[in-house]
């Protein structure tokens, strides 16, 4: 091996000898699978995309976006092995097989990572790092045969990776087939450092066959169960898991591990805190993982978590990534902030959102070498050590929405941390096709995005949140969209209430939620829009021109002025008879719907229509009502935040959940 300053060979002398542990096995796609196999895989090996500057690279040429990535699921042997011909070449700095360094290097005492490989052939193996501004070198390369016995283990510092970067190696075959057999990191135990057992905790509400097929995925990781302490299900819908066809098979797989709890519906939060709950009641688990029923996991990643969580220098949230069900190498969030001043989450800074490995692969995606801090991560895949939960208490209880972005702020403020590990991820089923700000959920958004600022908010009154909020409200009503504004208007009416409502309500609120929506024509999706009368215009557009999204803020100021100027106007009979137009959903935009008197709206799922009709009494209504709630709420901003700030201890306990629990029912309502 060509020796260099950052690689040792691994220690002999016996006295030497440590216990090292794998933290980061290789593995490649169930059944090879060609979506998934970029993130796994990378047969473009010649491929490099240097940092951009300003759009160019650094000699000035502009930078392209590289080709979709090559796949060769036929090469893939089975989740640990890898069959390469003679003469090819492919690299595993991807996603899921590379090692997130940076990661290791800022939260673990660890400082450095052992490389193991293992062939049948003679090969190649070279080893490259990465910087934090996504720079390639490599480390060493070496010609690996039956002299070294087809395998390499080569030990590598940590210690240059303190804003980013990342290891990984490539494998060329020589003049025939070889197999990679195995490949795994592994780092040095120290004494302190103890395995953590897990209890995976899931939520599932009428999904029962996503469920069953995600407990089989469990039970067929052998490394998973090893430290598998407990499946915990909440059970809140009618469809039950344990009626479901293959339950019993899982079951009996999960080795007597498995604990079905049934309750009502109370929500994410309600169903997230009752596992929560069950395992720290328990006291043998170190962390549990909350996890949604409808994912696509890959097991190796929820071990991931596991383990870095057991070197981390203080208790630590770990969690994982999403990616897009339907576009498997599409990446939703690389991590996940909260705008203090806006009090509104999002892609953390320095991020793109919606990445296609497929079409740039981690090697090629400069920006993605940089270490990404974060301050939550979505609760569809989340590591929560129990010392934490038992120190800052439980799920905030707000059914759905802002219970995981709350619970890591929560535990920011408290002085712990949460790392997005790479390499740990699920599928999920994107946000991308739907708009829940405007169905039954916006009472949550509008409640809880409130309830989280009154309780955070470094910045005087909310800093910009009351504005925007209000600011919604009026595109919402340009929008004709009353049912919105209404429950909006609602939740606004609950915090002014106080914190005793939030475990009040959490089983009751949906469905006073819903018969409010009910009531409003916005609201009552039909699937065939023939089911309405014809779209018929009276009068045509100025100048045969429809409205077009301003360019500028005083521009937009003057739209808005229009459309509520056409607000106060009264509706022309044809438009109450007849809609004026039918748009798309995704053009369903404020400034285009304010300038009509009614339209036929897609819903953001494609399932149906709905017939938005403007209503100046209603509108007006809305709008005062809106006025004088944001008054309110500012007025007695202090006394509010005051009033939830001491609240919150009490209602996140585990007291405040086991007395919601037994209300509702469910205090020990197992199926074991």
């Amino acid at each position: 091996m060509s020796t260099s300053a950052i690689v040792n060979d691994r220690m002999s002398s016996p006295d030497q000898e440590q216990t090292w542990r794998t933290v980061h096995r290789v593995v490649f796609p169930e059944g090879g699978d060609v979506d998934t196999m970029p993130l796994y895989a990378d047969f473009n090996s010649a491929r490099r995309v240097r940092p951009e500057q300003d759009g160019r690279s650094p000699e000035g040429a502009p930078v392209t976006t590289p080709p979709t990535a090559e796949t060769h699921p036929d090469y893939v042997l089975d989740r640990r092995q890898l069959a390469l011909p003679a003469r090819e070449r492919v690299s595993l700095g991807t996603y899921f097989n590379a090692f997130p360094a940076s990661y290791w290097r800022a939260h673990t005492d660890i400082r450095t990572v052992r490389l193991s490989v293992t062939l049948d052939a003679d090969a190649t193996i070279a080893i490259y790092r990465s910087t934090a501004r996504g720079i390639v070198n490599r480390v060493s390369s070496q010609k690996i045969g039956a002299a070294e016995g087809y395998s390499l283990t080569v030990d590598l510092p940590l210690t240059n990776f303190g804003d980013g970067g990342w290891y990984w190696f490539d494998l060329a075959a020589h003049d025939e087939q070889v197999t990679l057999q195995d490949a795994h990191w592994s780092v040095q135990v120290p004494q302190q450092v103890t395995a953590g057992r897990l209890t995976i905790a899931v939520t599932t509400f009428n999904r029962p066959d996503y469920c069953v097929r995600n407990l089989k995925t469990i039970a067929a990781s052998p490394e998973l169960m090893d430290v598998l302490h407990r499946v915990i299900v909440t059970d809140q819908g009618t469809q039950k898991v344990a009626s479901e066809e293959g339950f019993a098979e899982a079951e009996a797989n999960l080795g007597g591990r498995l604990v079905v709890v049934n309750q009502p519906n109370l929500g994410g939060s309600g169903g997230f805190a009752r596992g929560m709950l069950e395992t720290i009641n328990d006291s043998e688990s170190s962390y549990v993982m909350l996890l949604d029923d409808d994912v696509e996991m890959e097991t190796e990643g929820i071990l991931r978590a596991a383990q870095f969580a057991d070197f981390t220098t203080e208790p630590t949230i770990v969690g994982g990534h999403m990616f897009n069900l339907f576009e498997r190498s599409v990446m939703h969030h690389f991590g996940e902030s909260v705008d203090r001043y806006r009090f509104r989450y999002g892609s953390s800074p320095n991020t793109e959102e919606a990445h296609d490995f497929a079409a740039s692969n981690l090697r090629d995606t400069p920006w993605m070498h940089r270490r990404i801090d974060v301050d939550y991560n979505g609760w569809w895949m989340c590591l929560i050590p129990t010392e934490i939960i038992n120190n800052i208490g439980l799920a905030l209880p707000v059914f759905i929405k802002w219970d995981d972005v709350e619970y890591g702020i929560r535990a920011q403020a408290n002085g712990y941390r949460t790392v997005t590990l790479p390499g740990a991820a699920v599928w999920h089923m994107p946000w991308t096709e739907k708009d829940d700000t405007i169905d039954w959920q916006a009472y949550y958004h509008q409640r809880n995005r409130w309830l989280a600022t009154l309780l955070y908010s470094p910045y005087k009154r909310g800093g910009r949140m009351p504005q925007e909020s209000l600011a919604v409200d009026v595109r919402h009503l340009l929008s004709m969209q009353y049912s919105s504004v209404e429950l909006r208007l609602q939740a606004l009416e609950d915090i002014l209430e106080g914190p005793d409502h939030l475990h009040r309500s959490l089983g009751s609120k949906l469905g006073e939620v819903r018969a409010t929506r009910a009531q409003f024509d916005d609201a009552r999706i039909a699937a065939d829009p023939a089911s309405f009368p014809a779209v018929k215009r009276s009068k045509p557009p100025r100048k045969g021109k429809g409205p077009t999204q301003a360019r500028s803020i005083p521009a937009a100021l003057v739209k808005v002025a229009s459309g509520v100027l056409h607000q106060v106007k009264p509706v022309p009979v044809e438009a109450r008879e007849h809609p004026e137009e039918h748009i798309a959903a995704m053009d369903a935009r404020w400034w285009r719907l304010a300038q009509l008197d009614s339209a036929l709206v897609t819903s953001s799922d494609g399932s149906g229509v709905s017939w938005h009709k403007r209503d100046a009494s209603k509108a007006r209504e809305l709008a005062l009502r809106s006025a004088s709630l944001h008054r309110r709420l500012l007025a007695q901003w202090d006394e509010l935040a005051d009033a939830y700030k001491a609240a919150l201890p009490q209602v996140t306990s585990p007291t405040a959940w086991a007395e919601t629990f037994y209300a509702s029912g469910t205090h020990g309502n197992k199926a074991e």
